[in-house]
């Protein structure tokens, strides 16, 4: 928990996602990386504007996602160029983080690295299971000897546990409290709930049971909404991506009004003070 707080002040911190326009050699890429870089920056300036706590980068509009192993090179060196030009803009104050679909917690590490980022989301910390893209293998032993290697100890690992948009049925008879504790035990520095996909509302119940076992800091990763957020006080850090866009679906464009108004309800329920 302390590395987490050297990173985010507040006693719930709120964490902007940027949905990157598709990368090369992805089915939708427009033939344009430098409208994709301008589009990532014209967004993270939008929540600069509204005093966000951290800005996370993530390259969900590469669908249909393939497994980091079939990745090219294109990938991680466009989203490289994304966050430096993100990191030339964003003040050292404010936390950033990227997470590289699917699974590309390797690739993630490298970019924060060079890029001066501060937390990766990663996907298939603990327990296998098997996501839309097909079969996750749990990934935290080598993952972090990685960390190690490349010598980004001060890059936190952020870990989905019970994954949105997966079959846990092959760990079906392992709770998401084992999970969590699981993930603790091999070294995360935060945790993610989750609710079903994208957009989902995690579930309350759930929040409120890993704040009473682990000692890791919860992050909520979908699902939060002006009207629903103060469920959601208790959290550590809210990461909002749909809720954001136009008509509150990810695949839209951030719609500065929503988070103006989102920002100004948070500030008022969630007791976001600096500690």
């Amino acid at each position: 928990m302390l590395k987490f707080r050297k990173l985010f002040h507040k006693r719930c911190s709120i964490v902007g996602m940027i949905h990157v326009k598709p990368l090369p050699g992805t089915p939708l890429f427009q033939n344009n990386i430098d409208h994709i870089v301008e589009n990532a920056c014209t967004e993270v300036e939008i929540y600069l504007k509204n005093k966000l706590d951290g800005i996370i980068v993530e390259n969900m509009h590469d669908v249909p996602y393939i497994q980091s192993s079939n990745f090219g090179p294109e990938i991680t060196a466009t989203i490289t160029r994304i966050c430096t030009e993100i990191r030339k803009i964003v003040p050292t104050t404010v936390p950033c983080g990227i997470q590289v679909l699917s699974c590309g917690n390797k690739e993630a590490l490298a970019v924060a690295k060079a890029c001066s980022f501060n937390f990766i989301r990663a996907e298939g910390f603990v327990f296998s299971h098997i996501g839309d893209e097909g079969f996750t293998d749990a990934n935290a032993g080598n993952l972090l000897r990685y960390r190690k290697f490349i010598q980004a100890e001060d890059i936190l690992v952020f870990a989905d546990i019970k994954k949105k948009h997966s079959s846990h049925a092959i760990t079906s008879d392992i709770s998401l409290i084992e999970t969590a504790q699981a993930a603790e035990y091999f070294l995360a520095d935060g945790l993610i709930l989750t609710g079903t996909s994208t957009g989902i509302p995690a579930k309350v119940n759930e929040l409120l049971e890993l704040k009473k076992v682990s000692k890791l800091p919860i992050l909520i990763g979908s699902g939060v909404t002006v009207e629903n957020l103060i469920r959601y006080r208790t959290a550590d850090a809210l990461i909002i991506g749909s809720h954001f866009k136009e008509e509150g679906l990810w695949s839209n464009r951030i719609d500065p009004e929503r988070v103006r108004e989102f920002m100004e309800k948070a500030r008022d329920v969630l007791s976001c003070t600096d500690e």
